[in-house]
């Protein structure tokens, strides 16, 4: 796998992505070919059209990964691969559109991005299929064997077996009666195993007295990777798997060092985030103030407490999305299609515009523009004696996006606040300006996708 921004990406995945940037850019530069002809290259390096061309790419191949052309495990099959590579060709002929009439002198020539999408369709479609075929072929495939039988182990291999674009096999060493080998023998099972096996993957919850050492060793050196199951757990996750922490993971682990120049960089990047994203809302504020009137009596804003940095509690504001009267029985979670919302706020919800007041908080200092989500105090007590490490969210500013946000969602249960941990522990161990920036990037795809809210 490839790791950028500290997130770990299937290199399957990464390699597609950079092959399809590479056709699409192709497919502009010949239909600029077919319509232009002996005039191409005049008209390419005129008024900065070759940088039109790289720019028409760029905003495709984005376009293409808002619409999980790059997730495979969203994607059904081959039909829908396809719906979906039109429907990315039909967006970017309607903003090209868009942008040609309010902007004429961004054009480059007539027909030459109609041309190009047409290519495009045609090469992507074919490349598609060339890529499957490819990733079939056992050249591409490494095969990983798993030392363990517990209920981790069994995570861990459905994890593999639900990502086809990490391109790994996973072999089950039995023996001759359909019955898991011990530890010991699974050694002596890959020694005699036909072909290669590329990882061995420890799993084992008690290692004391049955991990096979010096047998490990011995395929170690001759070249096959060892690795414990929580860092490709990690890796393969974007989250870390609570039952596998222990004091020594904060020790030791190259991640959970928040630096002074860090804390700086990070809060300039949320400060300036945040001023221009007031800047954007400000013309729209009177219509959303309007329309939270009009649907709803009561306040405008809405106020409320919660936990943040160093365990401080901090005055949120949101605009109101629910009635008036929505806790008089006392603070609950939200729920799926919660009744208390009103008929503006579940919009708003979707779209996070109730959150834009928030951007004050961050301004303000109270929290980040990224960072683990402020839960409220009536609820923060009884998750930290459900869950271990839980206050360890607390260690740097809560923010208005987060990593479980954009990865997971809303969490109502403790088994959902759990899973959320899980992806807050990772962000707190990997934090970075990098990584908020990414996170960025993929909260505006939420929004676009109105995914994650309640």
């Amino acid at each position: 796998m490839i790791r950028f921004l500290n997130v770990y990406y299937p290199t399957r995945s990464v390699l597609q992505l950079l092959s399809e940037a590479f056709i699409i850019c192709c497919c502009y530069l010949a239909a600029a070919g077919l319509v232009l002809r002996s005039d191409t290259v005049k008209v390419l390096t005129y008024e900065h059209n070759l940088a039109k061309v790289f720019g028409l790419t760029l905003v495709t191949v984005a376009i293409a990964y808002y619409c999980d052309l790059y997730e495979p495990q969203m994607i059904s099959g081959p039909g829908e691969t396809h719906f979906r590579i039109l429907l990315v060709l039909g967006l970017v002929s309607f903003l090209a559109s868009a942008v040609l009439y309010l902007f004429p002198s961004f054009g480059i020539a007539r027909y030459i991005t109609s041309a190009g999408i047409i290519l495009i369709a045609v090469a992507l479609i074919v490349w598609r299929q060339v890529f499957e075929w490819m990733q079939e072929r056992e050249m591409f495939r490494e095969r990983v064997v798993i030392f363990g039988s517990g209920t981790y182990a069994q995570g861990l291999a459905n994890l593999i077996n639900s990502r086809r674009d990490v391109g790994m096999e996973l072999l089950r060493p039995m023996d001759a009666d359909g019955n898991p080998l011990s530890a010991g023998a699974i050694v002596d099972w890959i020694e005699a195993y036909p072909e290669p096996i590329h990882r061995i993957i420890v799993a084992m919850e008690d290692r004391r007295g049955g991990l096979p050492v010096d047998e490990l060793l011995a395929v170690r050196f001759r070249g096959i990777q060892v690795e414990e199951a929580s860092a490709l757990f990690e890796r393969l996750s974007g989250k870390i798997e609570l039952s596998s922490l222990r004091p020594s993971s904060f020790l030791y682990s190259e991640g959970f060092r928040i630096q002074p120049s860090q804390l700086v960089t990070r809060r300039l990047a949320s400060v300036l985030a945040a001023g221009l994203g007031l800047l954007t809302f400000a013309p729209f504020f009177p219509l959303v103030a309007l329309l939270v009137k009009l649907t709803s009596p009561g306040p405008l804003f809405f106020k409320q407490i919660r936990v943040g940095e160093g365990g401080k509690p901090f005055n949120v504001y949101k605009f109101r999305s629910m009635r008036t009267d929505a806790e008089k029985g006392g603070a609950r979670f939200a729920s799926k299609n919660d009744p208390r919302v009103t008929k503006i706020g579940m919009f708003m919800r979707k779209t996070r515009i109730d959150e834009v007041p928030q951007l004050w908080n961050v301004l303000r200092g109270d929290m980040g523009f990224v960072g683990p989500r402020p839960e409220r105090p009536e609820f923060v007590p009884w998750l930290a004696e459900q869950l271990p490490y839980y206050n360890l969210r607390h260690l740097i500013r809560p923010g208005l996006t987060g990593w479980a946000q954009v990865r997971y969602g809303y969490g109502a249960t403790l088994e959902e606040s759990r899973e959320k941990l899980q992806y807050d522990l990772y962000y707190v161990k990997h934090s970075s300006l990098g990584l908020d920036l990414l996170i960025m990037f993929e909260t505006i795809k939420i929004i676009l996708r109105r995914r994650g809210a309640q």
